[in-house]
């Protein structure tokens, strides 16, 4: 009885001390900054404004289709260029709505908006995070990782694996080359800027071979990094890559991040 009535009090003093919280800084929309009702939330004007990837979708890229085309359709686009994962999800196509969540993580040191990213995440992503081993964020090398301080995709991945159960693996891919920010460069220059980027360091390869992974990420703009990092996991053994992120560039020429 006495633990009961402890547990019951330290539960009611959190509820006081977030109510207090609450009314010294009251909660704000991550977008626009509005009044909310809780934190790490939307206005129900800026979640109106998300633009949701529905089924149907390539199986491949992730690309809406704009009807039904069966079970397990691929675009004309991933008939035309394969990518190196198997499948790919993602929560919403890049627009200003998204933009604005991705960048109060990624630039503005928002943590809290990670949190409903990575929801919106699992829920695009619920099938092929169902068969993973384990699930692992696209690296920073260490020298932009000192400068920013935190890894944007790793955030993202550790909340997707504390909601989901499966394993965070942040230490199965490395990045060895310090290459220039990926924001604006065309597909090509991107392509090449990472090409060799990623390694799977060789005491981490037992842990790969013939497992199956998630990749998570916040931005697909043309795949360039997603598929580096594929790359590298392939060749280190792993039977299936997938890719997960937050938002999809639909039309990637029009790199606007």
């Amino acid at each position: 009885m006495a633990a009961l009535t402890l547990t019951h009090l330290s539960g009611g003093l959190t509820l006081i001390g977030r109510w207090g919280l609450d009314w010294l800084i009251p909660p704000q929309c991550l977008a626009c900054r509005d009044a909310v009702a809780e934190a790490s939330g939307l206005c129900v004007a800026c979640w109106s404004k998300l633009s949701f990837i529905e089924a149907p979708f390539c199986e491949r890229l992730a690309i809406p289709f704009p009807y039904e085309q069966g079970e397990g359709a691929v675009s004309a686009a991933a008939l035309a260029d394969p990518p190196l994962w198997d499948r790919a999800r993602a929560a919403l196509l890049f627009d200003d709505a998204a933009r604005d969540l991705a960048h109060a993580l990624k630039y503005r040191d928002r943590h809290e908006a990670g949190l409903i990213m990575a929801r919106l995440m699992r829920r695009a992503g619920a099938d092929i995070l169902a068969g993973a081993d384990g699930v692992i964020p696209v690296p920073l090398h260490r020298f932009r990782l000192w400068r920013r301080r935190y890894n944007q995709s790793a955030i993202l991945a550790r909340h997707i694996s504390k909601s989901t159960g499966k394993l965070f693996c942040p230490g199965l891919l490395s990045r060895r080359k310090a290459t220039r920010s990926q924001t604006g460069l065309d597909q090509e220059e991107r392509q090449r800027n990472v090409e060799g980027a990623f390694i799977v360091p060789e005491e981490s390869r037992p842990l790969v071979v013939g497992k199956s992974f998630v990749l998570i990420d916040d931005v697909r703009t043309t795949g360039a990094t997603l598929k580096a990092c594929t790359q590298a996991l392939k060749r280190a053994g792993a039977a299936r890559v997938d890719v997960l992120t937050f938002a999809l560039v639909h039309k990637p020429m029009r790199l606007h991040i």
